[in-house]
């Protein structure tokens, strides 16, 4: 029969051994809730520098005519990728698609936000319009060959006939109504909207 004492000695270790699980069982947490922690922000930090390749190119292109043209210059190479591809060609002309929507919403997105909206201010508000309104059909554009069948032999010419309206689009940016716009900014203002415009693009990068 144990003793009060043996009895005592058996209560103690079991509080020991409790108090023990109980702080390893602490540790354990800590050390997932700190893994977890930097998986977040690893992927954060992946997703940041993800943004900032996308985005560079405009931001080297200088400032922000010339980064929209240049926007525009690589939209004009993925349709020639999707010009060259076969109606068998499905999966490859649903990727290159996927591509070029994103890269012309990255790129109408900066336009709305920033561009269209200073033009607004320095007495263009008609031709900033004009420009928005062009974007609706762009994006039926894209509404129409996604739900088209990628093999059907009317994508093709469709594709062609959203090139040829994107392009008018861009001449008349470029040539004319961007250029305008820059001589009505001073070099201050041009600065600000090239900053403005590639703080937006990251948003969507």
């Amino acid at each position: 029969m144990a003793t009060k004492q043996q009895e005592a000695g058996g209560r103690n270790t079991k509080v020991r051994n409790a108090d023990a699980d109980r702080a390893n069982s602490s540790g354990v947490g800590r050390t997932v809730a700190i893994g977890a922690a930097s998986g977040v922000v690893a992927g954060l930090l992946a997703n940041l520098v993800r943004k900032a390749a996308v985005q560079a190119p405009t931001v080297l292109a200088g400032n922000w005519d010339a980064a929209l043209a240049a926007e525009h210059a690589a939209a004009l190479k993925i349709f020639d990728l999707l010009e060259k591809t076969e109606d068998s060609a499905t999966g490859r002309r649903s990727f290159l698609l996927m591509q070029l929507k994103h890269a012309i919403s990255k790129h109408a997105f900066q336009e709305e936000n920033v561009v269209y909206a200073m033009m607004r201010d320095q007495g263009l508000a008609e031709a900033a319009d004009h420009l928005n309104h062009e974007h609706g059909y762009v994006k039926q554009y894209f509404f129409d060959l996604t739900e088209m069948p990628k093999g059907d032999p009317a994508w093709l010419p469709k594709l062609r006939e959203f090139r040829g309206m994107i392009e008018k689009h861009m001449r008349e940016e470029e040539d004319d109504l961007f250029p305008r716009m820059r001589g009505k900014l001073t070099d201050a203002q041009n600065k600000h909207i090239t900053a403005a415009m590639n703080k937006e693009g990251l948003k969507l990068a």
